[in-house]
């Protein structure tokens, strides 16, 4: 992967023009004085801006850490009160100027804003951003001016919006309410109410920068929002683009201020990494429609280096330099965004004769296309990172993207109801690689449909759309999450003859409203409706629903659209019959609880470290659907019966009656194995679709981390821990892998091996059985002891072998583990070079809970020489043998929840992404199996030297 030294965009005489110039100011709302009141805190305390109350709050000493304890209960009189910031007095506004604007990037989300005590505006859309003019006010101010806004509580707002007679209504049981009721009414992150893996605080308060801004007439203008649309000639949005066509720039700049009659535009493109000037050149058809500008031009001749997804090529990135200047030499504006050339096309398209012809099953396409190539997409799916955007960091981000990358990731799904994404989230996607799937923030409910509503929503999403269009990272634009699949589903079930018409309030928002907005805002990036579809029949864009969507128009051995898949019986969780098989898979899981280390970041009393203790049930929001919590005894035992029946149904119970803490411990990590192991079932399932008839060709998990410490689907415990599901996912999303697929009712094993490659791949892989001591089984239990040979084709499945374990001449099922070594050969796409894979697998033809353990006597050291760790088992074979480093350092080690043979010792090593140990951590890294889990000793260090083992 390339480093790039800098990627925020800039504003060259713009933003920040020098005050000597007198033609333009710009003053950031961060650099001003700022106090916090409220009538529920009945006095005043100093405050930032961008924050948020909570935030405030807590650095002047009034609260807790709101993550700690039950905060998320005893706190919520924050969000139950309205709030106050005020600024002091904003000193040296100019009089000489022809306006004054006042520009608000985020606000969250009821305000009413007065400046030199004069009301100005309010506003009600935590996602928009907000100018007003000012300038008659200040002009008739008769000191240095104030800035004050008000945020009111939305709980109680959108209480007293649905009390209104006017309200819409829908029918009973359908809406989905997790702690808060109504948040269908505001548009504000969703999940600030409530979601069963997160809390509900209801923040409020700045949460983006604001600006004053004061210009004259005929001067630079203010540019506040840019969109930079790069694309195939020819290029529309739901059709597969042309890749030999030359590529078109569109560069529109979104400014506050007045324009000369007739302005000019130009672009500059420059190489990243070399400086090179890739283009010069002005753009033509120059038009200005309500405070935008656009030019566009085709860069012919040119041919820029392509931006990749992660593993599929390098990610090359360009300086382009948008000029705007009065038709002579007086500059207007300049920005220069980062961006880079790709096309990314999600194709929804029926199923050709050709695809027919390589044994496709009929219906629908429903797969992204990068630069024109199919490939398989590797990810999760992202929500927010904490409950207060404010205290979310770039170092934060940038360490939780490192994960991605590392563990085999190509694509994020950007999940709604969070928050649109800030820019440098973004950029860090551009740089790494990794492809955004985006959602508008709509989830789980059904909203509102009037005017008023509509035109409000119609401005954050083209504010969204054209803020983010440059990045190469940004995948696909979708409408919400799971309305059309499940909310829709719900209004048919709960009232039948009203569901004709609520599919049209659906098609009236995400179809009719939405897609226009999108196409005519970009025409490089692809829309659907909901997160989970069937997908469409037509698109006509002159009719009034201008998609068709399939909804039950389907054919029974046909596939259409992408799946999700949510099964908490725990019975059949290993019964691949039960899992969906379509042609992608955006959603499934199961959830587990955080580490104990990550449970000691939150709980302050040792006393509540028992699975079952009331704080850690209360911080499991894991509850039916659609039943309001407002209370703190609300029933949690579904959530935790769930996790409990899991690890009952397939692991030994852990049971450490000697010790409570690691009794907590082993639950945790015991739900942990569980999660991995569905996690990873369900992958191999979905990748091995690749070369079915289902051509299925992508699989995103949920989640990939954690909002706050408490049970949930993440990988990525909050604090930056891995659970073992990261690691898994890692392993089980490698580009060539060998996967067993055991029916454990007929006793079917079948051996596939899969490919993501863009080429054909050859190897072969080793079978071995052993017993549970590590000693080979006889005869090698019936299996070939030579390698076995595969050749599988370009994003391909292949079936390598296949046996019955009733019939398999085993001593003791009980007593026996398979091993599957693959080596391949093949090619990285967009490589010549060959490259040798590998990976490794291992079965039990019993579960977990049914084998005869024997104690490995796992001993870890530290090689300080090398910087790695050193795993040995020196009595029995290992089964998830699990490395846990100590609180004090944030990293993740290269391999973890492996096996361990006798007399094999396993080299590890540890990536370190944050240390405050002075790396006196590695002292304290303990080692553990599945044996451990019900009376092995706990995390063995005994046998820990600095020089190894």
């Amino acid at each position: 992967m390339r480093a790039f030294s800098t990627r925020a965009t800039t504003l060259l005489g713009v933003l920040f023009l020098p005050s000597a110039s007198r033609s333009q100011f710009v003053r950031d709302l961060g650099a001003e004085q700022w106090t916090l009141s409220s009538a529920a805190l009945n006095r005043t305390v100093p405050a930032q801006f961008p924050s948020q109350v909570h935030m405030d709050l807590l650095r002047e000493g009034i609260i807790d850490e709101p993550y700690i304890d039950l905060n998320d209960f005893d706190l919520r009189w924050i969000a139950d009160a309205n709030w106050t910031y005020t600024s002091g007095k904003i000193e040296g506004l100019g009089e000489d100027y022809d306006s004054t604007w006042l520009v608000f990037d985020g606000l969250d989300t009821f305000t009413s804003i007065s400046f030199c005590e004069q009301f100005v505006g309010a506003t009600d859309n935590q996602f928009r951003q907000y100018m007003f003019d000012v300038s008659s006010i200040l002009k008739d101010c008769p000191e240095d001016p104030t800035l004050s806004i008000q945020f009111g509580s939305a709980p109680n707002i959108v209480d007293a919006i649905a009390q209104d007679p006017s309200a819409p209504t829908w029918p009973e049981g359908v809406q989905i309410t997790y702690e808060y009721p109504n948040r269908w009414f505001m548009r504000k992150e969703q999940s600030d109410f409530g979601w069963d893996w997160g809390p509900a605080f209801a923040p409020a308060g700045p949460w983006k920068p604001g600006y004053v801004v004061q210009l004259k007439q005929a001067a630079p203008v203010y540019v506040r929002n840019t969109d930079l649309d790069i694309y195939r000639l020819g290029q529309i949005n739901y059709l597969p683009p042309d890749q030999t066509q030359p590529w078109v720039v569109n560069a529109s700049l979104d400014y506050l201020g007045s324009l000369p009659e007739h302005p000019s535009m130009a672009i500059e493109v420059k190489d990243l990494q070399s400086g090179e000037i890739l283009a010069s050149q002005p753009l033509t058809n120059i038009t200005v429609i309500e405070g935008s500008v656009t030019g566009v031009t085709v860069l012919e001749g040119v041919d820029p280096k392509l931006w990749w997804p992660q593993g599929l090529g390098e990610q090359d990135l360009y300086n382009v330099t948008i000029s705007l200047t009065d038709g002579g030499n007086h500059s207007i504006a300049e920005v220069t965004k980062r961006t880079g050339f790709r096309t990314i096309f999600l194709n929804q398209r029926n199923i050709t004769d050709a695809q027919l012809a390589q044994g496709i099953a009929p219906g629908a396409n429903w797969h992204f296309e990068v630069n024109g190539h199919e490939f398989y997409a590797k990810g999760s799916n992202l929500i927010p990172p904490d409950c207060f955007w404010t205290r979310v960091t770039e170092d934060t981000m940038t360490r939780l993207f490192d994960a991605v990358v590392a563990g085999n990731q190509n694509m994020l799904r950007v999940w709604s109801s969070g928050a649109y994404l800030h820019d440098y989230i973004y950029d860090l996607a551009d740089e790494k690689g990794i492809l955004l799937w985006s959602e508008f923030q709509f989830s789980d409910a059904l909203y509102p449909t009037d005017d008023a509503f509509l035109k409000n929503v119609a401005a954050e999403v083209v504010y969204n759309v054209r803020r983010v269009n440059h990045h190469p990272s940004l995948a696909l634009w979708a409408g919400g999450n799971e309305i059309e699949s499940l909310m829709l589903l719900l209004v048919e079930a709960a009232d039948p003859e009203s569901y004709p018409f609520y599919v049209g309030e659906y098609e009236k928002l995400y179809i009719s409203l939405f897609l226009p907005l999108v196409y005519e805002n970009t025409r490089s990036i692809s829309y659907s409706p909901s997160s989970t579809t069937e997908g469409y029949l037509d698109i006509d864009l002159s009719a009034p629903v201008p998609m068709a969507e399939r909804y039950s128009n389907t054919t029974e051995g046909e596939y259409y659209g992408d799946t999700d898949h949510y099964n908490y019986d725990a019975s059949i969780a290993f019964d691949y019959g039960t899992y969906p098989v379509g042609r992608f898979a955006n959603e499934f899981g199961f959830h587990s609880m955080p580490s104990l280390q990550t449970w000691q970041q939150a709980l302050t009393d040792p006393a509540d470290l028992t699975f079952n203790s009331s704080v850690v049930m209360l911080r499991n929001h894991h509850y039916p659907a659609g039943g309001l919590m407002t209370d703190n005894y609300h029933n949690t035992s579904l959530g935790m019966g769930e996790m409990t029946q899991g690890v009952l149904a397939y692991y030994p119970t852990p049971n450490i009656p000697s010790d409570p803490l690691a009794n907590f411990s082993a639950w945790c990590h015991a739900t942990q194995l569980f999660q991995a192991d569905l996690y990873k079932s369900q992958i191999q399932f979905y990748r091995r679709g690749s070369g079915r008839p289902e051509r299925q060709l992508g699989s995103l998990y949920w989640q990939l981390e954690d909002i706050w410490q408490a049970p949930s689907w993440a990988g990525i415990e909050y604090g930056g821990r891995w659970k073992v599901l990261h690691y898994v996912a890692r392993d089980i999303y490698k580009p060539v892998i060998v996967s067993p697929f055991w029916n454990y009712t007929t006793g079917a094993l079948d051996i596939y091996v899969t490919s993501d490659l863009w080429a054909a791949a050859s190897g072969s892989v080793t079978l071995t059985w052993r017993d549970l001591s590590g000693k080979p089984i006889a005869s090698n239990g019936g299996l070939p002891t030579k390698p076995l040979p595969f050749h599988v084709g370009a994003l391909n499945s292949t079936r390598l072998y296949r046996m019955n374990m009733k019939q398999q001449p085993l001593p003791r099922h009980e007593d026996a583990i398979l091993a599957l070594e693959l080596t391949a050969t093949g090619c990285l796409p967009n490589t010549d070079e060959e490259v040798t894979f590998t990976h490794e697998q291992w079965f039990t033809p019993v579960f977990p809970k049914d084998l005869d353990l024997v104690d490995p006597r796992l001993r870890v050291g530290y090689d300080a020489e090398s910087g790695k760790f050193e795993v040995e088992a020196t009595a029995g074979v290992a089964l998830y043998t699990w490395l846990e480093h100590p609180e004090g350092v944030v990293g993740y080690f290269e391999e973890n929840s492996f096996v361990v043979v006798p007399g094999q010792k396993k080299v590890v090593g540890f990536v370190v992404q944050a240390d405050e140990t002075d790396g006196e951590w590695v002292h304290d890294v303990t080692v553990r199996s599945l044996w451990d889990l019900n009376g092995g000793d706990k995390g063995r260090r005994d046998d820990f030297r600095e020089d190894g083992i």
